[in-house]
């Protein structure tokens, strides 16, 4: 049994900074000084970054997820699977939403955890911004169960095609895809989709190769990865016209049919389509507890990363919106924000509960990188130092790009097991399949 006067701290959200957290306090203090539990709607974790490679089957995500139970053992932290439904703030409770079977039956009823001090980390969603037909007929790729729902329907498509070509029953048949959003999740993912395409005659479809794809990619701005600057978000463009993309800027989607994407007056016809515009808080995060929270569903945090109405509530990550002193625009949702928010938590925690002053949090723009599966790889880097006008491209941009998930990797495991799996992930890279087809 845990001992209740010991000073409870809930995680919600094992995601890039949730989960760094709870190792972080794990570490720090043991089960004996306090008691850490995390708390997610998933057994295990994989780096959300990653999901465009494990929707296209260039990545196994059974070899690379980490498992919460396991990993909580080794770090001195509980586990507890379960999804967020409310916060007590006069109790200093959460209660979490029964737990369901697949086939609908009660695992766990609802179910209340009491603590001391609450941190919110679970993460964003992809924002549909209202349009019609986008919840009921597109995929969004927020975590590892769209990743693989996506990867099953397009190796039935290319199964098809590859059928069809194969008894000159379709000559021409393609396998449509419509990606809407240029940001870095639509960009990778349509160049991963030419990447595993090439792969498939090495796995039984003969016929089928990356020709056999029409990829469209939609974005509402006037250019794609608007986080880059001009000249490489061109370079972009133009290796994903290279590939096949069809790329179309300025074009906003008003309509998502069962079999078309309707976007400024066209009907773009697909198979399978994916929505990756826009990044909103989840839905049950709208005044939970009577916490403040922006329109698009994020709680309001102090430059502290407190929740401005509760200093016993922390939020950190994509759910938070978090405009520090003598800025214009809120810290921007990537893994390096979650990360460095991590960091500043987990002290802001120890000098709370220690009666010390907290420090704010300062974020450190290193800049962005976009990568083109084995084509290409483009970003800028260190923008806080440069203005982010340090634009790198090809091996140079490459070797960053994959610097960042090693880094991940030591920031959840430790240098000495976290070095392990950078060693053993260069080996796989060499003896596994290139594509993940079950």
């Amino acid at each position: 049994m845990i001992d209740k006067k010991k000073t409870q701290i809930v995680i919600v959200g094992g995601g890039a900074g949730g989960l760094e957290l709870a190792r972080r306090l794990g570490a720090r203090y043991g089960r004996k000084a306090h008691d850490i539990i995390l708390v997610d709607r998933n057994r295990t974790h994989i780096w959300k970054p990653l999901l465009h490679e494990v929707a296209a089957g260039s990545l196994d995500a059974n070899l690379d997820e980490v498992g919460y139970p396991s990993h909580g053992h080794r770090w001195g932290y509980r586990f507890f699977y379960g999804a967020l439904e409310s916060i007590d703030r006069e109790a200093c409770t959460i209660t979490l939403a029964p737990l369901l079977d697949e086939d609908g039956s009660e695992l766990i009823g609802r179910h209340t955890v009491r603590y001391d001090y609450l941190v919110v980390a679970i993460g964003s969603r992809a924002n549909d911004f209202g349009t019609p037909g986008v919840r009921q007929n597109c995929i969004f790729l927020d975590d590892r169960r769209a990743a693989d729902r996506f990867r099953n329907r397009l190796l039935n498509h290319c199964l098809r095609v590859s059928l069809a070509m194969g008894r000159d029953a379709a000559p021409d048949a393609y396998v449509r895809i419509g990606i809407v959003g240029g940001g870095a999740t639509g960009v990778e993912l349509a160049a991963e989709l030419y990447n595993a395409a090439s792969a498939l005659q090495q796995y039984g479809l003969e016929v089928f190769d990356e020709r056999r794809l029409k990829v469209v990619l939609i974005e509402a701005g006037p250019r794609i990865l608007p986080a880059l600057p001009d000249k490489l978000a061109a370079a972009a463009t133009a290796e994903l016209e290279k590939l096949g993309v069809r790329v179309l800027a300025n074009t906003r989607v008003t309509e998502v049919s069962p079999d078309a994407i309707h976007a400024s007056g066209e009907r773009i016809p697909c198979d399978l389509m994916v929505w990756a515009a826009g990044v909103q808080g989840a839905d049950i995060l709208d005044q939970i507890g009577g916490l403040e929270t922006t329109r698009s569903c994020q709680l309001v945090v102090r430059p502290t990363l407190q929740t401005s109405r509760d200093d016993r509530i922390f939020a950190l990550g994509d759910c938070c919106y978090c405009r520090l002193p003598g800025s214009e625009q809120p810290v921007p949702p990537r893994a390096q924000s979650a990360h460095q928010m991590a960091a500043t938590v987990g002290r802001n925690l120890d000098r709370l509960m220690r009666g010390k002053p907290l420090v704010s949090y300062v974020y450190q723009d290193h800049g962005s990188l976009v990568s083109l599966s084995r084509f290409s790889t483009v970003g800028s880097l260190m923008g806080n130092l440069v203005g982010g006008r340090m634009a790198v491209e090809g091996r140079l941009a490459r070797f960053v790009y994959l610097s960042l998930y090693r880094m991940h990797l030591l920031a959840i495991h430790g240098w000495l097991k976290g070095t392990a799996l950078i060693v053993v992930g260069h080996v796989n890279r060499i003896v596994r399949p290139r594509l993940k087809l079950h």
